[in-house]
Parts: C-alpha cells; sequence; structure tokens
C-alpha cells in the first residue's frame, strides 16, 4: 500500500488536468480487493451486491475505491469519509461538507469492460469518457438518431473497417461534453457536433439552443491501449493553459505516468507536441 501521498495538498492547483486509468482486470489479489472493499460505504456495499455478473461487481467496486483514494490524494479526507451527493441530472458531485478540505475538486467518472477512467480538477468542470471499441457492435440506425446530419454524412464516407471506430469519436466526445456540463442526455445529441479540421485537431459546434460557447471548452482524444478510446472535455480558464497528467494505476497500492500523446486535441499545443515527440 501507498503509505504516503505522492501527490502533495493543493499542488493540482488550476493548471492540471490529473486522469487515472485502472485497469481492473489486473486487479486479483483477494487481501487488496477486500481492502478496497473496506472504503466503500454501506449504501455502495450495497449496490456492489445488487450487480449479477462478476466483472460488474468487481469494476463497480474498483471504480468506488479509485474515486475515493485518489480524492484523498490532494485533500485532508480519509478515503473511507469522503460523502457524495447527485444534481438533478444525476451527475455525482463532493458533499458541501468537504469545501473547507476539497477546495474546488471536481471530478468525473467513466468505464468500460476491463478499464476505468477518473478525472479531476479544481475549480472547473470536466468529463470523461471512455469505450471499448470492439466489445459490441454498433446497432445498424443509431447514429442517425443521435447524431448530426454532418456526422452522419462523415461516417459513411469513412471505410468500412474505420466506421466503428468513427462512430466512437464521435461518441465519446459528445459523452464528454454533456458529462462536463452536468446534465447528461437532457442535453440533445444532435444539437452539437464535432469535426476534425485537420487529422490532429478536433472542434465543436453548438446549436443556439444550447445557449453554450465553444470555446468555453477543451477536448482531448487519448488510445490509452489497443482497444480503448478515451475523451476528455475540460472547461477552459482564460490565461491559463491547461496540461493533462495521465496515470495508470491499481488504487492504493501502485501508480505509473503514461507517456500518451493525444489523437487529437482543440488545442494547438496538444497537436504540436505530438508532431514533435
Amino acid at each position: 500500500m501507498l503509505s504516503e501521498p505522492v501527490i502533495t495538498i493543493g499542488e493540482l492547483g488550476t493548471r492540471y488536468v490529473d486522469i487515472w486509468l485502472s485497469f481492473y482486470d489486473e486487479i486479483n489479489d483477494d487481501a487488496l480487493l477486500a481492502h478496497l472493499r473496506s472504503l466503500l460505504s454501506e449504501k455502495e456495499l450495497l449496490q456492489e451486491m445488487r450487480f449479477h455478473f462478476a466483472d460488474h461487481q468487481k469494476r463497480y467496486l474498483v471504480t468506488r475505491a479509485l474515486v475515493r483514494s485518489v480524492l484523498s490524494r490532494y485533500a485532508p479526507v480519509h478515503p473511507a469519509s469522503w460523502e457524495f451527493r447527485v444534481n438533478a441530472y444525476g451527475r455525482p458531485h463532493l458533499s458541501p461538507a468537504h469545501s473547507n478540505e476539497a477546495q474546488g475538486l471536481r471530478f468525473n467518472v467513466s468505464h468500460t469492460q476491463g478499464l476505468i477512467a477518473l478525472g479531476v480538477a479544481r475549480d472547473r468542470d470536466l468529463g470523461i469518457d471512455v469505450e471499448h471499441l470492439t466489445v459490441r457492435d454498433i446497432p445498424a440506425g443509431l447514429a442517425e438518431c443521435w447524431f448530426t446530419p454532418e456526422e452522419v454524412a462523415e461516417l459513411n464516407r469513412t471505410e468500412r473497417e474505420r466506421r466503428q471506430e468513427k462512430f466512437f469519436e464521435y461518441w465519446t466526445l459528445k459523452e464528454a461534453y454533456i458529462k462536463a456540463r452536468g446534465m447528461g442526455l437532457s442535453i440533445p445529441l444532435n444539437q452539437f457536433s464535432f469535426r476534425d479540421p485537420q487529422p490532429e485537431i478536433v472542434r465543436i459546434a453548438i446549436g443556439p439552443e444550447l445557449g453554450d460557447d465553444p470555446a468555453h471548452w477543451a477536448f482531448w482524444h487519448y488510445r490509452p491501449a489497443a482497444s480503448y478510446l478515451l475523451a476528455i472535455c475540460v472547461e477552459r480558464i482564460e490565461g491559463v493553459a491547461t496540461e493533462l497528467r495521465i496515470r495508470s494505476c491499481v488504487p492504493t497500492t501502485s501508480e505509473k505516468i503514461l507517456a500518451l500523446r493525444p489523437l487529437r486535441s482543440s488545442e494547438p499545443e496538444a497537436c504540436l507536441y505530438r508532431s514533435q515527440a
């Protein structure tokens, strides 16, 4: 177990956004799983047992332990002591009881088969989505239900062997955006769209009915492993250049920094970094 925090309290600041990835299939030690379970609340323990499949139970357990243990890296709160609330749209957030210790901490979490992703920021909203690219086939007609006509047309122009990946490129970006807004699917996915003016650049166009400014948000796309696509949406802060720090970890036990390069981004410096790497 990690006895001392690697990140000191307050180091996150407003410049950094930290992304924590946990490939939970690699966590098989019974003693470690029992330790992670000890961090959960009674309500979370009951929820874990409601899942029928062992994989779903394990994913839920590691997700909740990851959130709790990582947040405690940034604030003087024991992982088991965190309390959470949800907004009107079901988005989790920290209880106001932690406002003094948390000092503006915000987080967002996503999971898919084999991988959990957690984003942490301070004093800015963020959304994150991760998808497994091959675990399921996309039903015919799904894009027409959720995407804009321009996105559907671009999808149909994509080579058939890459069409499912292109679908998830749009899907993950859209999920990250609506999660950053904190409103979930109450925001219609066909009222905003993404385009790639260049292979390494992504841009969002937002319909007037949503009352939002595209310049308010920054986006990144990553491939944390061959079968996964990760999208991140972060609220911009004027005059602050955002830097992402990405780690792979086993909650409470081990971690390593990942030198991932973005597939594409809305931030010119991110694309420049990739082209020079």
